[in-house]
């Protein structure tokens, strides 16, 4: 099964909520309103908010009216990127994570004959992904899924 860890997930509702604040993410919010608002966990809410503005995602804001917003417009934010900064290289095997000779792949590589397969589905995948962004998320699901069709139509031509 392909599942993102759960910090992944709170990372992408944390965003959504920030994309979503009425100003396009571009409202400074605490994390503590940021907890109350989505419901995930305090500590997880912090330790996220931290590795999304390592990332480049958010900037952060100290002082009295410090918080968090986003760093660009949902629009320009990708699923893929967010996936990459809080999971690693998107793969769906071990051999699609490493290149060249010796670098940590697995034992079957010398002769498994789906190493090139797999990583032409992981490019597959990594597409749709690059192609979905921040603002797809918080649209509503019939604007989203007609957006989605179209990108899709456009893949194929």
């Amino acid at each position: 099964m392909l599942r993102m860890s759960k910090m992944t997930d709170y990372g992408f509702v944390l965003l959504a909520g920030l994309a979503s604040d009425g100003a396009g993410g571009a409202r400074t919010h605490t994390a503590r309103e940021l907890a109350e608002r989505t419901h995930v966990p305090l500590p997880s809410v912090s330790k996220v908010l931290k590795e999304l503005s390592q990332a480049g995602f958010l900037v952060s804001h100290r002082g009295v009216a410090g918080g968090y917003a986003l760093a660009r417009s949902p629009a320009q934010i990708s699923v893929a990127e967010v996936i990459g900064a809080l999971e690693g290289p998107l793969s769906l095997t071990e051999c699609g994570v490493h290149s060249g000779p010796g670098a940590g792949a697995c034992e079957l590589e010398p002769t498994c004959h789906l190493r090139g397969h797999m990583r032409v589905i992981t490019g597959v995948i990594g597409d749709a992904l690059r192609r979905l962004t921040l603002a797809d998320l918080v649209a509503p699901v019939a604007q989203a899924r007609s957006r989605l069709v179209a990108l899709r139509g456009e893949a194929r031509s």
